[in-house]
């Protein structure tokens, strides 16, 4: 009987793929994609879902727009830090991305995407580890904790979302003249 061996928990750096940490979820909300890409393009708005990140903004001038950079503060287990991102991707009622670190750096990749269905959207939240770094964890049992808590946050973001959505609760959120 042959086993296939088992990943070493602590491996480190040296031994790691950051390509196998990344991970896709999707919800359908009761809202045109539009409207839902107004809302995450609105990097303030991240507040209203994610339980990690409790307040984001543009740079002065800036806003969802490809190079734009914006600030984010978290808090997990206790402890809050500030990250610096910059929009990839900004394709109204499509597509909204960023990367943790900027284009020339970044660490962590996150995408949104929203095709419609129905009368709503479904929107797919992307995770993506782009390179190893200290910050995050030095081995593979960190890495392994550090994707399945994001993926339960974003689990529990998506579902956030929907129910926002479902008691339209952003209606008020539209700027005048914004499709949706």
């Amino acid at each position: 009987m042959s086993t296939s061996p088992r990943p070493d928990p602590l491996a480190t750096f040296d031994s790691l793929d950051p390509t196998a940490y990344a991970f896709t979820r999707c919800t359908w909300v009761d809202a045109p994609p539009a409207r839902v890409y107004h809302l995450v393009g609105d990097v303030s708005s991240i507040s209203r879902w994610s339980p990690n990140a409790t307040d984001a903004a543009y740079d002065r001038d800036a806003g969802p727009r490809v190079g734009a950079w914006f600030s984010g503060h978290n808090r997990k287990d206790g402890r809050e830090w500030t990250t610096r991102s910059q929009v990839v991707r900004a394709d109204p009622a499509a597509a909204f991305g960023f990367v943790v670190g900027g284009t020339e750096n970044g660490i962590v990749q996150w995408d949104w995407t929203f095709r419609s269905q129905g009368r709503g959207t479904i929107v797919r939240q992307s995770w993506k580890l782009l390179r190893l770094d200290p910050v995050l964890g030095t081995t593979r049992a960190d890495l392994d904790d550090l994707r399945r808590y994001m993926t339960d946050s974003v689990e529990v973001t998506l579902a956030s979302m929907a129910q926002y959505f479902a008691g339209d609760c952003g209606t008020h959120e539209m700027a005048p003249g914004t499709p949706g």
